[in-house]
């Protein structure tokens, strides 16, 4: 019998500028190790205090339309109070209240099931860490 609940901790390496980072293939090549032909759930979750997870459609613009409106939304500047790192740096650390740093997704015969533009993504805005771990956790 298959486990009810296997986990694993990739790293992702996000460099020194912000970023979306595509995690769907990191995600469906999990499950198809882990999950071939079974329901389920996949909870994607992010152990960092300046990164969050979203479900977006990529490749065609709104990637980086994401990220002007988070810098619309969260400038990089001196307003904020947490002030170490680089400039504007107390944005990271308020980015998670608006893009969580977790989501959980369908699972349907060992696929996500996602809507046809969908994609998983990590969102970082945070240039001082360029090293993520992401948990993929499926629960069968």
């Amino acid at each position: 019998m298959a486990e009810a609940f296997t986990t694993r901790v990739i790293d992702i390496i996000t460099g020194s500028s912000e970023t979306v980072h595509d995690l769907t293939a990191a995600c469906a090549s999990f499950l198809r190790e882990v999950a071939p032909g079974r329901d389920g759930l996949l909870n994607v979750f992010i152990p960092h205090a300046t990164a969050g997870v979203a479900i977006i459609e990529t490749g065609a613009g709104s990637d980086d339309d994401l990220l002007a409106a988070l810098r619309d939304l969260l400038p990089a500047d001196d307003r904020w109070r947490h002030r170490h790192g680089s400039p504007g740096h107390g944005r990271d650390h308020v980015l998670p209240a608006f893009v969580p740093p977790h989501a959980t997704l369908p699972v349907v015969r060992g696929a996500l099931e996602l809507g046809t533009w969908q994609s998983v993504v990590l969102v970082d805005t945070n240039r001082d860490n360029p090293r993520r771990q992401v948990r993929l956790s499926f629960l069968g």
